[in-house]
């Protein structure tokens, strides 16, 4: 009918309609999500003096409603979505400019801190000398941190992020040993090595070790950096007065968690230099795997697995199926495990909010860098300048 109108030269006043005594749209539009697309189509062959069609495409508005299509809020990291939201909100009406610059400077002065901390790390990982060491591991520490930031942002999680993104780091090394870099012989040494959890056996793993083929010294070398990681926990948590909790069950956990690639113990470790809000009840309801656990954890398995399975594909699989029917499999799994999690972010739980929500924030995170298939064990140049 717009077309028509255009064509004939009639003046396009039929939308009227739509809007009420305030000269405002209607909230009953709201139900009408066919109207509302019907409208939205309109507004593309608008013609000037037609301001009402104007006033549909809402800069700020429509930049939006194009964010929540993409990613919805639920499954954004708060910290990126606010600084996206900075230019959608200077651009309306009725913004507030000091506030706006206090959260600008809030922003730029956590911003300060944050480079501090990857500032730490990235000499920590050089310090173990990854490139030259683990030629096989791939020097990805900007986006660990990422990551790292994604779980919890706030200033007052300083600590917990340096233990995190180094633990995800020496994870992920270990993850790579374990695929393609260590014979059976070897892994078994390794691996009992790390349930012994204990900095004496480093002395005799080298001298069972010396004599086995180089590639044992990248063993070698990730155990030390294991307990290095361990020492400075130690180390940050008796300053704080809070060494009671029992760390080495971590790496108990490990073995438990090895079908998820290590997720549950990540998850479990984040929760390391939190404060008193971890407390022994909230340490015995982690390590007990509860539905938001397993549920984050195979939100970031099926991502990871899907997208990163270019190697896999060499390897022999039980079932002869298509990609294709992978990614429906996987897709049906994912949204299965986000009911989960919305499940138990909404019932009552002994569990601090703030917890749940650094559960959540790892698959949050994980459904940022892994969208269109785009995975950090991938990760691209222009990743980095994004970043």
């Amino acid at each position: 009918m717009v077309s028509a109108c255009l064509v004939w030269g009639r003046k396009v006043d039929v939308f009227n309609k739509f809007k009420d005594n305030r000269v405002n749209f209607k909230e009953s539009l709201i139900k009408d999500v066919r109207g509302m697309l019907s409208l939205y189509e309109a507004t593309h062959v608008r013609v000037y003096g037609e301001d009402m069609l104007d006033e549909t495409l809402n800069p700020p508005f429509a930049t939006q409603v194009s964010c929540a299509l993409n990613r919805p809020i639920l499954k954004s990291l708060p910290r990126v979505e606010a600084r996206h939201y900075f230019s959608i909100y200077q651009e309306i009406a009725s913004c507030n400019k000091v506030l706006l610059n206090l959260a600008k400077l809030d922003f730029n002065m956590l911003q300060k801190q944050h480079q501090k901390e990857l500032s730490h790390i990235s000499r920590w990982c050089k310090g173990i000398d990854v490139v030259t060491n683990l030629s096989f591991a791939l020097d990805k520490v900007v986006e660990l941190y990422f990551w790292t930031l994604g779980v919890y942002f706030e200033s007052q999680y300083s600590i917990a992020r340096r233990i995190l993104t180094k633990t995800i780091c020496m994870t992920s090394i270990i993850d790579d040993i374990y695929d393609v870099h260590g014979t059976h012989e070897e892994l078994k040494l390794f691996t009992n090595a790390i349930k012994r959890f204990s900095k004496s056996i480093y002395d005799s793993l080298h001298l069972k070790w010396i004599h086995i083929m180089i590639n044992s010294e990248i063993m070698k070398l990730c155990y030390k950096a294991i307990l290095d990681v361990f020492e400075e926990i130690e180390e940050n948590m008796c300053k704080e007065g809070k060494l009671y909790v029992h760390y080495a069950k971590v790496a108990e956990y490990m073995s438990n968690a090895l079908i998820f690639r290590g997720y549950p113990m990540l998850s479990t470790k984040s929760f390391v230099g939190m404060g008193d809000i971890v407390t022994k009840e909230v340490l015995e309801w982690v390590f007990k795997e509860p539905k938001i656990v397993i549920a984050t954890s195979i939100i970031n398995r099926l991502m990871d697995d899907f997208v990163s399975n270019e190697f896999e594909q060499k390897r022999e699989h039980q079932y002869n199926v298509s990609k294709q029917e992978v990614h429906v499999e996987f897709q049906k799994q994912i949204v299965n495990a986000w009911k989960d999690i919305n499940k138990e972010c909404i019932r009552p739980t002994k569990v601090p909010i703030p917890l749940l929500t650094h559960v959540v924030n790892f698959a949050r995170v994980m459904d940022l860098l892994y969208i269109d298939e785009y995975a950090y064990t991938t990760w691209r140049n222009d990743g980095r300048v994004s970043l």
